[in-house]
């Protein structure tokens, strides 16, 4: 993946950042044209990162854009930022998604009893690097957690890149327990509160909070891509995703690098960030009062 570059435009903590991807020049999609798998025994994955661990900007690839570059989360009006529950600052791991993979709100999972949530399947890289926004990281999986929100099955995988120096140690899920010790436990704890200081309800889970296995989450890993090319080949209703792409060989909507979409995407312009408000950096203390 070190062929694969970013194109920035805009400047960061505004509504016209985005964040593109380019492979020799060539605009394409981190949803549709990077590869799922890292290997070819399939069992180390690409990781798209959205989010840099302590970070509060709500990035996310971009399902309905041209090529779907990351952007920020825009509610009535203005950016997205997670609020720091105490003890958590931002987002606790680096957060992004699985690539070439679709939770298909078309249909209902069988345990979950939930539709998907439309969207890529999410994952926290809990490694000791503080990643950046666009980075490709080449993951293990560890486990899954079933987040139910606002009433559709949003997995949550935990991975670590194969970098990292704990990655040989960890291969499951009760893994991650015995190195890093209470990090599942505020996982849990992270996802079903930090929508409160925003009005709204815990979130809830599935199988009670419980985080699932590697071969499980592995599981859900490859119905979401079956799910994603069936979408692709155009047997799956693709609501208002932008299916797009450069290099998908079986995908109705595969377009050459000479197309007026490609190249309708603006050059780098890299800015400094704009600043944040300072209410970003407040703590919220769920059971108790807030500073």
């Amino acid at each position: 993946m070190s062929d694969i570059k970013t194109r920035v435009v805009g400047a960061p903590n505004t509504l016209e950042h985005r964040i593109y991807f380019e492979k020799n020049g060539v605009p394409l999609s981190p949803f549709h044209d990077i590869p799922l798998f890292a290997n070819a025994e399939k069992t180390i994955f690409n990781m798209v990162v959205e989010i840099p661990r302590w970070t509060n900007g709500k990035l996310e690839i971009s399902k309905e854009d041209a090529l779907n570059p990351i952007k920020q989360d825009i509610k009535k009006g203005k950016l997205r930022f997670v609020r720091n529950c105490f003890p958590h600052k931002g987002y606790i791991w680096n957060y992004g998604a699985l690539p070439q993979t679709w939770e298909d709100p078309n249909q209902i999972n069988a345990e979950t009893k939930a539709r998907g949530d439309n969207d890529p399947i999410d994952v926290c890289e809990i490694g000791e690097q503080v990643a950046y926004p666009g980075q490709i990281k080449q993951v293990k999986v560890l486990g899954v957690m079933a987040l139910l929100d606002e009433g559709e099955t949003d997995w949550k995988v935990l991975v670590i890149d194969v970098n990292d120096p704990l990655a040989p140690k960890l291969n499951d899920i009760e893994d991650v327990e015995k190195h890093l010790p209470g990090l599942v436990r505020a996982t849990n704890e992270w996802f079903r509160i930090y929508k409160i200081p925003d009005g709204k309800p815990e979130n809830v889970f599935a199988f009670s909070g419980e985080a699932k296995n590697k071969k499980y989450a592995t599981d859900v890993i490859f119905e979401t891509h079956e799910a994603w090319k069936a979408m692709m080949s155009g047997s799956a209703d693709k609501n208002s995703i932008s299916t797009v792409n450069v290099t998908v060989d079986s995908s109705a909507f595969k377009v050459s690098a000479d197309d007026a979409v490609i190249k309708s995407i603006p050059a780098a312009n890299n800015l400094p960030p704009a600043p944040i408000d300072s209410s970003i950096d407040k703590w919220f203390f769920i059971s108790g009062q807030t500073l």
